[in-house]
């Protein structure tokens, strides 16, 4: 079974559900609040673990309530916890807005995160025994370097998600197989608005890139390749929260299973499409039965 590494961040998102998103100064009232596990890291762990690899999470939670609920929660989508840590203090947190219409609006707040800023021992064991390592920047930067560049000195494919948006350095950049970036994300890469300009514009530094658009589908390109632009199922949005992390972690699956390009990219946006029509990051990702019905070649 594709075995899949990820190191990055545990949340616990609190999410309140609205009719329309709060302006600056204005207060409104929602219809409901729970509060659900999550994190970019942990989100994806749970997407690969639920798609049908064997995960395992590199982390931190808080030693508080929300800690426990993380970790249990990891562990009931079948990912494994032994390296992730438990240290003093709260766990990160995540305080989401949902609107009618699927949309959201966040603020992280890193707790435990903040503490993942190298690899202790075992890690380096754990990440060369994969096929493929999964990363985001909701840790320190000296982290998610450690971890490139140990992928890279095992030969381990390594995929990055760019978020938060944020400058990256030219040392983790070279560690990178795979960038996913949203349309977002990567114009804040390039400063090209254009998704097709600034995938094009990446390539110069890395030698692939997914370009997610939302309701649009995807763009791949690759060096020496025409770009490729996959769509997306059509389906009404619930709830968005969630549906990029469950997009890279399917793919990861997918790619590390060697599916051609092109299936792999459907496959994965069948799994994010299943993700928006239902409420909550981790709670809403597909298994991999429910993929399987849903993708169409």
């Amino acid at each position: 079974m594709t075995h899949i590494v990820v190191l990055g961040s545990t949340n616990m998102d609190l999410v309140a559900y609205v009719e329309k998103a709060p302006q600056r100064g204005e207060t409104v009232t929602g219809r409901e609040f729970r509060t659900i596990p999550g994190g970019k890291g942990a989100n994806q762990a749970v997407a690969a673990a639920r798609a049908g690899a064997t995960v395992s999470m590199i982390g931190a939670v808080g030693n508080d309530a929300f800690g426990s609920r993380l970790r249990t929660g990891l562990e009931h989508s079948g990912v494994n916890t032994d390296h992730v840590r438990t240290v003093e203090g709260p766990s990160g947190t995540a305080h989401i807005v949902v609107d009618d219409e699927g949309g959201n609006s966040i603020v992280v707040i890193p707790g435990a995160n903040g503490t993942v800023d190298h690899l202790v021992p075992g890690d380096e064991g754990l990440i060369a025994s994969a096929d493929a390592l999964l990363l985001q920047l909701e840790i320190p930067m000296a982290a998610v370097l450690a971890g490139a560049r140990t992928a890279r000195a095992h030969g381990v494919r390594t995929v990055l998600t760019p978020a938060p948006a944020r400058p990256l350095p030219p040392e983790l950049l070279s560690g990178v197989d795979l960038l996913v970036p949203n349309e977002h994300e990567a114009a804040a890469l390039t400063g090209v608005p254009d998704p097709f300009a600034a995938a094009d514009a990446l390539l110069a530094q890395v030698p692939e890139v997914v370009v997610t658009l939302g309701p649009a589908g995807c763009l791949y390109v690759t060096r020496g390749a025409e770009p490729l632009a996959v769509p997306a199922p059509r389906v009404t949005a619930v709830d968005s929260t969630g549906a990029g992390d469950t997009f890279v972690g399917a793919l990861a699956v997918a790619l590390a299973e060697e599916r051609p390009v092109r299936e792999a990219l459907a496959w994965a946006a069948a799994a994010a499409a299943l993700s928006v029509q239902r409420e909550g990051a981790s709670a809403s990702m597909p298994y991999r039965s429910e993929i399987e019905a849903r993708y169409t070649a």
